[in-house]
C-alpha cells in the first residue's frame, strides 16, 4: 500500500474520528465522578478487568510500537528485550508491591516516605522526581506517536506530535482517571489484536518465517541479538525497563486505584505473563520490515513503514488504530500519574500546605493541560525513544526504584540512606553518559545508576541513626496530610 496523499488523509481523518470516540467514551463512563479522588484514581474501586486492561496497554505502549519495533529492525532479536524487561518488572510489581493498596497512598512518594518515618524532605525529593518522570515519560510517548503519524499520514512530524498531544489531552481532561482506564482497557484489546495481524501478514508478504533473516547481521538473529549488541548492554536494556516499571508512577497508580490487594496481584500477573508472550512480537515486525528496506534512515519509523508498504487500506486503519492506541493509552496514563504528583505532593512543596478538597477538580484539569505543553515541549526537541527511555530512567529512577526495594525488604532502611541513593543513582548515570567508553560498554547507564544507589543507600543507612518513627506512625502522619484533600 502505497503513502499517497489519498490514503494520508484517510489515515489523519481516521485518527481524528478514533480520538472523538475516546473522547465519548471517556465523558461516558466519567460522568458521575465528582471528586478530585474520582478524577485522579478512579475512586480506589477499579474491578480486575479495567486494571489489567490498563496495564496492558500501558505495557504494551511507546517502547513497543516504535521503539521495540526500531530496536528489532537494527538489532534483530534484542527488540525482544523489551518485553522481558518488562514484563519482569510487572511480575516484581505483583509479589513485592500490591500489598501496598491497603495503605491508601496516592503517589510514590507517600509510599517511599512511608519507609523511612513520613520524612518530608524525602517525600519533596521523591515528588518532584516522579513529576520529572512523569512528564519525561509522556514526552517519549508523544513523540513515537507523532513519529508514528507523521508516517502514516504524511504530515510534519512537530505537527504530528502536537496533533497527537492535544488528541488526548482533550479526553484526559474531560473524564481523569476513569476516562483513561477504559480507554486504554479498549485500546489494549485493539493494539494486541493489530500487532498479531501485522506481524502475521508481514511475515507471510516476505515469503515465510524462513525469510526474516535475509537481511540481518548474523548476530541478531541470535538468542535476544546478544552477539549483535554485546552481554552487558543486552542486560542493561531489559534492565532498564525493568527498573523503569518498578518506579514508573503510572503503575504504582494501578496499583494504589484497584479495589483491592488480590486484584492488583492478579491483574499484574496475568499482564505480565502476556506480555512476556507478547515481546517477540515487536522484533519480528522489526526484522520483517529490514528485510523488506534495510536502509530506512531512522529505525523507528519501521513499524509505519511496514504498514504503508505491506497492508491493504483497510488493514492499514485497523492497524494505525492500534499502533497509535499504543502509544495514547501509555500517554494518558503518565499524564494523569503526573497530575495526581503534582496535586499531592508538588502542591504542597509550592503553597507549604494541601489543595483544598473543593478545588482538586479544577486544578486537576487546569495541571493536565500544563503537564501535557511541558512534555509536548520536551518530545519537540527529541526523535531517539529508546535512548531519551534509558537515559531518563537512569539519570531520575534508578535511586527511587533501589528506595522501594530497600523499603520493602529493610526496616534499617532511613531518610538519609533515601536520599544517598538517589543522589548516587543520578551522579553514577551522569558519568557513564558523559563517558563514550563507559557507554560503550554498559549500553546505558542504567546498570551503573542501580548498583550505585543501592551500595551507597545500603552504606549510609547503616552509618547513620536509625529512624525513631514506626511505620505506624509514619502512615498515620500521611494519612493525616491526604485527610485535607477529602
Amino acid at each position: 500500500m502505497n503513502n499517497t496523499s489519498g490514503t494520508s488523509s484517510i489515515f489523519l481523518v481516521s485518527f481524528l474520528v478514533y480520538i472523538m470516540a475516546m473522547i465519548a467514551l471517556g465523558w461516558w463512563v466519567s460522568r458521575k465522578k465528582t471528586t478530585g479522588e474520582d478524577f485522579l484514581l478512579g475512586g480506589r474501586s477499579l474491578p480486575f478487568f479495567l486494571t489489567m486492561g490498563t496495564t496492558v496497554a500501558t505495557m504494551v505502549g511507546t517502547g513497543s510500537s516504535m521503539g521495540a519495533v526500531g530496536f528489532g529492525y537494527a538489532n534483530g532479536w534484542a527488540g525482544a528485550l523489551y518485553g522481558v524487561g518488562g514484563s519482569l518488572g510487572i511480575l516484581i510489581l505483583a509479589f513485592v508491591f500490591a500489598p501496598v493498596r491497603k495503605f491508601k497512598f496516592m503517589t510514590v512518594s507517600e509510599e517511599l516516605s512511608y519507609y523511612v518515618g513520613a520524612n518530608k524532605a524525602v517525600k519533596n525529593i521523591t515528588g518532584v522526581l516522579m513529576f520529572v518522570a512523569s512528564v519525561g515519560w509522556l514526552g517519549a510517548h508523544i513523540m513515537g506517536g507523532g513519529m508514528y503519524l507523521a508516517w502514516m499520514a504524511n504530515i510534519d512530524l512537530q505537527y504530528a506530535k502536537i496533533i497527537v498531544a492535544l488528541g488526548f489531552a482533550v479526553y484526559v481532561v474531560i473524564g481523569g482517571y476513569t476516562a483513561v482506564v477504559w480507554t486504554d482497557t479498549i485500546q489494549a484489546i485493539i493494539l494486541f489484536i493489530g500487532f498479531i495481524a501485522v506481524a502475521a501478514v508481514a511475515v507471510n508478504y516476505i515469503g515465510g518465517i524462513n525469510h526474516i533473516y535475509d537481511a540481518m547481521p548474523v548476530g541478531a538473529t541470535k538468542l535476544f541479538g546478544i552477539p549483535q549488541l554485546g552481554l552487558i548492554p543486552a542486560i542493561s536494556l531489559a534492565a532498564a525497563i525493568l527498573i523503569g516499571v518498578i518506579a514508573t508512577p503510572s503503575y504504582r497508580q494501578r496499583i494504589y486505584s484497584a479495589a483491592s490487594v488480590s486484584i492488583v496481584r492478579r491483574s499484574f500477573i496475568w499482564s505480565g505473563l502476556l506480555y512476556l508472550g507478547f515481546s517477540c512480537i515487536p522484533a519480528l515486525i522489526g526484522m520483517a520490515a529490514h528485510t523488506l528496506n534495510p536502509n530506512l534512515a531512522n529505525p523507528s519509523f519501521a513499524f509505519p513503514f511496514l504498514i504503508t508498504e505491506v497492508l491493504p487500506l483497510g488493514w492499514g486503519l485497523v492497524i494505525l488504530i492500534a499502533g497509535l492506541s499504543a502509544t495514547l493509552s501509555s500517554a494518558s496514563s503518565d499524564a494523569i500519574a503526573g497530575v495526581s504528583i503534582l496535586m499531592r505532593d508538588v502542591f504542597s512543596i509550592i503553597t507549604g500546605k494541601m489543595p483544598k478538597a473543593t478545588s482538586i477538580l479544577f486544578f486537576s484539569r487546569i495541571s493536565i493541560i500544563g503537564v501535557i505543553t511541558l512534555a509536548c515541549i520536551f518530545a519537540l526537541i527529541s526523535n531517539d525513544i529508546i535512548g531519551y527511555i534509558t537515559k531518563m530512567i537512569s539519570l531520575v529512577m534508578a535511586g527511587v526504584a533501589v528506595c522501594g526495594l530497600l523499603g520493602s525488604f529493610w526496616l534499617r532502611f532511613n531518610w538519609q540512606g533515601a536520599i544517598a541513593a538517589m543522589l548516587a543513582g543520578a551522579t553514577m548515570s551522569l558519568i557513564v553518559m558523559n563517558s563514550v567508553s563507559l557507554t560503550k560498554y554498559w549500553g546505558n547507564p542504567t546498570l551503573p545508576a542501580f548498583g550505585g544507589a543501592l551500595l551507597m543507600g545500603i552504606v549510609v543507612s547503616l552509618i547513620t541513626p536509625k529512624s525513631l518513627v514506626t511505620r505506624e506512625q509514619a502512615l498515620a502522619i500521611l494519612d493525616a496530610e491526604r485527610a485535607q484533600m477529602e
